[in-house]
């Protein structure tokens, strides 16, 4: 039986070189984290376990258990009439498409050649090691 709670915390992600892929103290939002719901991996929730308000705890997990192995399913070539005509697309640029339930994809345009664009719409951390840090702010 899995102890089901969850975690308000504060979240940077680090890259392998140590700079910041993203972190809440910027919007001032922590982050809330649940145990037991299997929307984290295995891995990540075992080092949410023991942790109590006020803690800091520092951990890197392989892409397995942090954002998953790039998949190449997930990388779409494309023509250039299904992007608006005004869009500027170019390596790097961040399109969205319409996903199930009105939600949105984000997609990033790896490649334009003449008339073909190249997306792909792994998670932008897929395929990559990341360390996480974590400041607790509450535990419910």
């Amino acid at each position: 039986m899995s102890v089901s709670r969850s975690l308000l915390c504060h979240m940077n992600i680090l890259l392998e070189d140590g700079s910041t892929a993203d972190s809440t103290k910027a919007s001032g939002k922590p982050a809330k984290l649940n145990i037991g719901d299997e929307t984290l991996s295995p891995a990540f929730e075992a080092q949410l376990v023991n942790l109590k308000e006020g803690d800091k705890h520092s951990f890197t997990l392989q892409a397995v258990d942090a954002f998953g192995e790039s998949n190449p399913d997930a990388i779409h070539h494309m023509d250039r009439s299904k992007f608006p005509a005004d869009m500027s697309l170019e390596t790097g640029v961040i399109v969205s498409f319409a996903g199930p339930g009105g939600s949105e994809i984000p997609g990033i345009v790896r490649e334009v050649a003449g008339d073909s664009v190249t997306v792909d719409l792994n998670h932008p951390l897929a395929g990559r090691a990341v360390t996480f840090e974590l400041e607790v702010v509450e535990v419910h």
